[in-house]
């Protein structure tokens, strides 16, 4: 429990649940949009992917990761093909 105090005081902390639940649902969502965009040759849906599975590396407040991802979702809906 040493250690884990020693990264608190660093300014490392560990994500909450709701965070890496929200951070793998999005991951898949954009893994699954990828896919299927680079499969139809649609690029807005394969890049709107691949930042779905990359933007949770970028931002640490759980309710941006959520607010970004669902705005993501809703232009996946919007350019779908």
């Amino acid at each position: 429990m040493d250690n884990l105090d020693a990264l608190s005081a660093a300014g490392f902390t560990l994500p909450s649940p709701a965070y890496l639940l929200g951070a793998i649902l999005f991951g898949i969502v954009g893994f699954a949009a990828y896919r299927y965009g680079k499969k139809t040759g649609n690029s807005h849906t394969k890049w709107i992917g691949v930042a779905l599975m990359f933007y949770p590396y970028a931002v640490s407040p759980t309710w941006l990761l959520y607010l970004i991802g669902c705005g993501l979702c809703a232009a996946l809906y919007v350019f779908r093909a």
